[in-house]
């Protein structure tokens, strides 16, 4: 608004005097009215309520709903691991998430300190939480600007405004312009807005806005509208703690009906029932996923990646359009001279020669105020590019300095938009470099050099001259001229000698063009959105193989014009979006979201945060990343690598992957559990397990082999799969079959050892087997504590093997490298030891009313326990067999 106007209106507009300033009295009440320079906070969670939130989750209300069954059944003991299963869950969460979003606590710590103002006419410096709507403010080079302001007077101000634009290099400042109309953020050159820092020159502007009225408030209240999505594991969680949930009540009321038509003893009924309901509850799952997940933060790290939250690790998995910003993300953030155009030739900048461009070189580095000392540089980019390029020459400008010291200079303005230097020589003569805009400074040149030779320059020189900074210019080359002029001390800038040209960009990283393509075999998009302007943001983006044709390009401008629905509809084709604002970021990312796509937004910038915070996952810088951009990410890469995030995820792929293999695994067990249960008892059977017999299955031998596979090697094919749909269920691909197949083996098992004994029984005594018979049998104790203990242990030993079987459903047993996952073996020999410690240990086979079993009877329900891995094998040869005929087909 106010950058269209004159500063002149806009003084008069806000009641002030330039000269003078508010008086302190209206200062305080302008104040008053409008309140202090400050963000407003937002309430953090206290780590009660950080530890509550963890707990709000549908399979964790199954998990108390089992405690509180185990309590009702007096089962203390079971309540107990329950309940401490529970407690795990929750400190894990809260740990991982115990620092809460700071994002707007980072973006108040950005605010300037203090503030140069002038009030009744003199200078003094305020608090900048003080600063009133009408205080003049004076702008000098290191300091922070401290609230928005229109600018009244500039000396070749520039402002440093990355964190807020995402432009490379800092803005030239001009107090006298006044924009046409809608203009974007980048290019308002007679505004200066809050935490941004001046770098060079110095000015004076009218405070137009504070607080959260400046344009960093309007980013914190973008932060403060987004809400935290669920990711796509934590909504197919929920959605099957619901299934669950359901399936236990179903069950239970199944119970009644049967127990009202069999006729039996109704208490004894709701124990059997209660008893079914747990069995249709993996007690372990919430547990091992949290703790999967938290490994998985913990292998993020070799990785170079901090993970905030802990569903983020899966989150990356799914990740099938990563948006990224360009400045420090795509790019180095570090401006590099790629060209140079002199002795009427363009060259590389690394082909040049020491001693024959010793000229050249010496006028770039010596018409130069920036200081390049090991890890300290300081000052303009453009002028730090120079002095790296003196660099790669063993060339430095105190070096310089020493041989032709400076004896007078004139300061780079943004109105003539070049910079002079004068040097004595050694010899005692004078010699004057001036660098600038080429068009600018061929303007005043009348010779050129050329090979060590001065001569006229001729209208076929400024052709060719023009042609090469219109071939740098296509390449979004920012191209500087240099011209010198000997004999005179004056720094005059007329009759100049042309020298060259060099041109120079923020280039790409080299190991982002191979993420880039990595992402592109994975079936992910990269998408390039930056501040920057159109032209330089299109020669990297086809530079890394982002975009290719400039119909993929789309400006800020352009996309306010466009509705939200028409960018919906057309955000498929777009790969780069240029000089946009936080609102159009994060516009872009809800627009690939309406597409069902999972959106990851990379960023380093204050002006990333709303994004990061509106992507499914955000991902921020470490290094140069602000504090707002990371207090707004899920993930922090420590090495600024955009490299890095395809390996984070590589790593969220197989994460996902190992996490689904243990929720069907412990599903497909429970399920064997539910079935055995419900075929026993609908049949007019005892109980095959006693509710102790289940839970412990559940949160013992299910869980442990359960957490090895979710730490189980990921497949070194995984980039080369497209992204899973968001949408796809945990039973995807032949998930359900399978699980539904195993339940039923394991059930089948489970039922015909706990048959055995009173079969056996029958026999023995010389009796015909009956149905009759068995349930007759199974009404004497000793009989029914011999097939429950059968029972039990095929369950949880045929678990076991089930397990080392589910690592991979494609490759024979016989094929797998079982030392990559040590953490299985180590489950399965735990698991084994304990299941025969509860029947074989007096005090433990008491508890859980077990009977003590001989060496033959292990021998014989080890054998049968082992048919999960028979199955396995003959699912894995009829899958070989299928390929060979379709191979042989095609």
């Amino acid at each position: 608004m106010y950058e269209s106007k004159s500063a002149q209106s806009v003084c008069q507009e806000l009641s002030v005097d330039p000269r003078q300033g508010l008086s302190e009295q209206e200062a305080q009440r302008r104040l008053q009215e409008n309140g202090p320079n400050e963000l407003r906070e937002k309430k953090q969670k206290s780590r009660v309520q950080m530890f509550l939130s963890q707990l709000r989750d549908p399979m964790i209300y199954i998990l108390f709903a089992a405690a509180a069954i185990s309590i009702f059944l007096r089962e203390w003991s079971d309540a107990l691991i329950i309940l401490m299963v529970v407690l795990l869950n929750a400190v894990i969460g809260m740990t991982q998430e115990s620092k809460a979003q700071q994002a707007l606590e980072a973006l108040k710590k950005m605010s300037s300190p203090q503030a140069l103002v002038r009030r009744d006419g003199k200078l003094c410096e305020v608090p900048a939480a003080g600063l009133a709507v009408g205080d003049v403010v004076l702008l000098e080079a290191g300091r922070v600007v401290p609230a928005d302001l229109r600018l009244l007077e500039s000396m070749s101000l520039k402002v440093e405004e990355s964190a807020l634009t995402g432009e490379s290099v800092p803005a030239e400042k001009d107090a006298s312009f006044v924009a046409a109309g809608k203009t974007a953020l980048g290019d308002r050159a007679n505004m200066a807005y809050s935490s941004t820092s001046v770098t060079y020159g110095r000015g004076e502007g009218v405070v137009v806005a504070t607080g959260m009225n400046t344009e960093m408030g309007r980013i914190a209240s973008l932060l403060e509208g987004q809400k935290d999505e669920m990711t796509p594991l934590q909504r197919r969680l929920a959605d099957l703690g619901r299934l669950l949930g359901i399936l236990a009540v179903v069950i239970c009321v199944l119970m009644f009906g049967i127990a009202l038509i069999q006729r039996r003893d109704i208490p004894e009924m709701l124990l059997t029932a209660i008893s079914l309901a747990v069995a249709a509850i993996p007690e372990g799952l919430p547990a091992v996923v949290t703790i999967v997940l938290a490994l998985g933060v913990q292998r993020m790290v070799k990785v170079n990646t901090i993970v905030r939250r802990l569903p983020s690790v899966e989150t990356l998995g799914a990740v099938s359009v990563v948006c990224s910003d360009k400045t420090g993300t795509l790019t180095q953030n570090r401006m590099t001279v790629k060209s140079c155009y002199l002795d009427g030739e363009l060259r590389a900048a690394t082909e040049l020669d020491d001693k024959r461009d010793r000229r050249f070189l010496e006028g770039f580095i010596l018409c130069n105020d920036a200081s390049l000392e090991g890890q300290n540089r300081l000052g303009d980019p453009t002028e730090l590019a120079l002095l790296d390029m003196g660099a790669r020459y063993s060339l430095t400008r105190e070096g310089l300095q020493r041989e032709l010291p400076r004896i007078n200079e004139r300061a780079f303005d943004s109105e003539r938009k070049m910079m002079t230097t004068v040097h004595r020589t050694p010899g005692g003569s004078v010699r004057a470099y001036t660098k600038g805009g080429m068009d600018l400074l061929l303007a005043r040149c009348d010779r050129i050099s050329e090979r060590g030779k001065t001569r006229p320059i001729t209208e076929q020189d400024r052709g060719r001259i023009a042609g090469a900074a219109a071939q740098m210019a296509r390449q979004a080359l920012r191209v500087l001229a240099l011209a010198e002029r000997e004999g005179d001390e004056s720094a005059s800038e007329e009759n100049l000698t042309f020298l060259g040209l060099c041109g120079m960009i923020d280039p790409a990283r080299p190991e982002a063009r191979d993420a880039v393509q990595v992402f592109r075999e994975a079936g992910i998009t990269t998408v390039m959105i930056t501040g920057d302007h159109r032209d330089t943001a299109l020669a990297i983006a086809k530079d890394l193989g982002i975009a290719e044709r400039e119909e993929q390009c789309m400006s800020g401008d352009e996309l306010d014009e466009l509705p939200q629905e028409e960018l919906n509809r057309r955000i498929g084709g777009l790969r780069l979006f240029a000089r946009v604002s936080p609102e159009h970021k994060v516009r872009i990312v809800k627009a690939f979201q309406s597409q069902g796509q999972i959106v990851s937004m990379t960023g380093d910038g204050v002006n990333d945060a709303p994004s990061l915070k509106a992507a499914d996952i955000g991902v921020a810088m470490g290094i140069t990343g602000t504090d707002v951009a990371k207090g707004a990410a899920d993930m922090v890469l420590t090495d600024d690598n955009f490299a890095t995030i395809e390996r984070a995820v590589e790593e969220g792929r197989g994460i996902y992957q190992n996490i689904k293999k243990s929720v069907l695994f412990l599903l497909s067990s429970n399920f064997g559990e539910v079935i055995a249960m419900f075929c026993a008892i609908a049949a007019g059977l005892a109980a095959p397990l006693r509710a102790i017999h289940i839970l412990w299955v559940n949160l013992i031998t299910d869980s442990l082999p359960g957490l090895a596979l979710g730490v189980d090697s990921k497949d070194k094919d995984i980039m080369k799969d497209p992204p899973r749909d968001p949408k796809e269920s945990l039973f995807a691909h032949g998930g359900l079959a399978l699980t539904l197949f195993y339940g039923v083996v394991i059930a089948a098992m489970t039922l015909g050892a706990f048959l055995y004994s009173p079969i056996r029984h029958l026999m023995g005594a010389g009796i015909p087997v009956s149905f009759a018979g068995i349930r007759d049998m199974l009404l004497q104790p000793d009989i029914l504590l011999h097939a429950q203990t059968y029972a039990f242990v095929t369950l949880g030993t045929s678990q076991l093997f089930h397990a080392v079987g589910m690592r991979n459903t494609s490759r024979s047993v016989f094929r797998m490298n079982h030392l990559e996952n040590k953490t299985m073996l180590l489950a399965f020999a735990v698991g084994f030891v304990l299941q025969i410690a509860v029947t074989e240990v007096p005090l433990l086979s008491s508890l859980f009313g077990t009977a003590q079993l001989s060496l033959t009877e292990w021998v014989d329900l080890v054998l049968l326990s082992l048919l999960p891995l028979v199955f396995h094998e003959l699912i894995v040869l009829a899958k070989w067999i299928k390929g060979k005929a379709g191979s042989r087909a095609d």
